[in-house]
């Protein structure tokens, strides 16, 4: 687990991350007209939620190992 904290906090400083994050949310836009505005919204929102929180927990990690 911890390997994973000190990779994943590697790459969320990269710009490849910022490119990543942006398709995938632009992609989730892009399903608003098959899905409708409420379930992408809600859809997005649990993703970007759940992604904040395992964050968050690598990056204490990686603080705690320092």
């Amino acid at each position: 687990m911890e390997k994973l904290a000190r990779t994943a906090t590697r790459w969320i400083g990269t710009p490849q991350s910022v490119v990543v994050h942006t398709i995938l949310f632009l992609g989730c836009i892009g399903l608003i007209p098959v899905f409708g505005f409420i379930a992408v919204s809600i859809g997005l929102t649990t993703i970007v939620s759940l992604e904040a929180i395992y964050l968050a927990l690598f990056i204490q990690m990686t603080i705690n190992r320092h």
